[in-house]
């Protein structure tokens, strides 16, 4: 009598994985496996399902980038928080008919000043919180440098800036698809100057810059500031950019330039599929436009996987990746980078005439980070963090406001957008909120035509019984107006 088959007779051992991760996925969407709970050790799937102890690897990584489960160091594989899908996503933007000058600074520059408030529960600003980050490691390291280069840490260091950072940049952009020398990189003063350097590099006043709508209120106000005009681009709440619409918009607008986040728009969360950045840059190159590549949240997936970027689809130095430590590590450095192909000639001449350089210590703090390994373990930790206070906040906000109000479910960064009821107004419920201790960012300051009136961005890297509170406390408020 022959021995019964097993699973690895009738099976291809290359398709083996997919079916035990197969087989896991269910019993975590069916509850066999919940939210936080341990799963079976590589070990133990080994022996209950009779594969290689490979094979169970290969599975639980394949889950890991599907962001279904986690590995936690010396602990195991967990099942990670979910974003809750009750609710239907914000609906897909829509364009303006037209380019228009932007007018958003004065109502920007008033929720600015309320967000600085310590008092006030802040959900409206898109900061990280400080007792997540490696504060301690930073300020040994900061004051190590410090010791070891003493006249070098304050002088100036003249772009392209920090010659150890541009190295550390170099290597960590193999990851995303990227050849770089350090040659090629120049530090700015946070991201928010890499993007305008290169809208100065590339625009003159008057021209008209294609964007995402909603975008993030202080690249809005930089492209008032430079005098220029605006084209929104309907955006899909998952995917990105409309290729289609912004198709339409390059052939019947004179764009010269164009400004997008591929990687977890603020405020949507999007992240355009991998085909769509390779199209997005192509489109643009056989026009002869510039991309500008905002990519500050890229480091923040939910997945272990690290998104690539629009960037290593360049093959006419037509794009500049612009991003920063900002929303990751240290938004108190201002170290950001620009990696501007053809334009980097004009964005170092720029960033000269502008400050001169920026700070040299903290460059320094942050190349030793990068080069000790730190700041991939803290990403590794953080990651999950976010993904768990995202999905927690999500939760709450379906728990607590108005029926039919609808919230993004990004898949990285830390912030929530979310669609009220029509007759909801985000201003009054700004304002309204602001006296009860809580900052929140209403809609209209996202867009360059003043639409998103029912809808606010919410920042989840806070969450604590206080801060579940607020969102009660602003879908209260919310529920109040209809």
């Amino acid at each position: 009598m022959g021995r019964q088959k097993t699973e690895r007779d009738v099976v291809d051992e290359s398709f083996l994985y997919e079916m035990v991760a197969d087989r896991i996925a269910r019993l975590i969407r069916k509850g066999t496996y919940r939210t936080g709970e341990r799963i079976p050790s590589v070990r133990t799937l080994s022996r209950q399902m009779e594969v290689s102890i490979s094979t169970v690897v290969k599975a639980y990584f394949y889950l890991e980038n599907q962001g279904l489960i986690e590995a936690r160091p010396q602990s195991g594989y967990y099942v990670r928080h979910q974003l809750s899908r009750v609710q239907p996503e914000p609906e897909m933007s829509q364009s303006a008919p037209a380019p228009t000058h932007v007018s958003v600074g004065e109502l920007v520059m008033m929720v600015m000043r309320d967000m600085r408030n310590p008092d006030l529960v802040p959900l409206g600003v898109a900061t990280p919180n400080p007792e997540n980050l490696p504060t301690d490691k930073l300020n040994r390291i900061l004051s190590t440098v410090a010791r070891r280069n003493k006249y070098q840490a304050i002088s100036y260091d003249f772009p392209p800036g920090c010659e150890r950072l541009r190295v550390q940049l170099a290597q960590r952009a193999m990851k995303v698809g990227c050849s770089l020398t350090p040659d090629q990189i120049v530090i700015t003063s946070g991201c928010l100057e890499a993007v305008m350097l290169s809208l100065r590099a590339v625009c003159r006043p008057g021209d008209t810059i294609a964007i995402e709508t909603p975008i993030f209120y202080n690249l809005l106000q930089v492209i008032e500031m430079l005098n220029l005009k605006a084209l929104e681009i309907p955006t899909h709440p998952v995917y990105g950019i409309s290729l289609s619409a912004l198709r339409y918009a390059l052939e019947h607008n004179p764009v010269h330039a164009c400004l997008v986040i591929p990687n977890f728009n603020n405020p949507f969360g999007s992240r355009m599929p991998e085909e769509n950045k390779q199209e997005l840059v192509r489109i643009l190159a056989a026009r002869g436009v510039p991309l500008i590549e905002n990519d500050v949240y890229g480091d923040l997936g939910f997945m272990n996987e690290r998104p690539s970027v629009a960037k290593r689809y360049d093959t006419k130095g037509l794009v500049i990746h612009c991003s920063s430590f900002s929303k990751t590590l240290a938004p108190g450095y201002r170290v950001g980078w620009v990696v501007a192909g053809q334009f980097q000639e004009s964005i170092e001449r720029l960033k000269a005439v502008s400050n001169i350089a920026s700070a040299t210590l903290p460059q320094m703090a942050i190349a030793e980070f990068l080069a000790n390994g730190g700041y991939d373990q803290y990403l590794r930790k953080i990651r999950g963090v976010y993904g768990r206070q995202t999905s927690l906040m999500a939760k709450a906000v379906e728990r607590y406001f108005p029926k039919g109000t609808r919230v993004s479910t990004p898949s990285g960064g830390f912030v929530l957008w979310v669609e009220m009821p029509e007759g909801v107004d985000s201003i009054q419920l700004y304002e309204e909120s602001l006296r009860c201790g809580v900052t929140i960012a209403p809609g209209k300051i996202f867009s360059a035509t003043g639409k998103y009136g029912n809808y606010i961005r919410l920042n989840t890297a806070y969450w604590s019984k206080r801060v579940e509170q607020a969102v009660a406390t602003v879908g209260g408020l919310a529920n109040a107006q209809l």
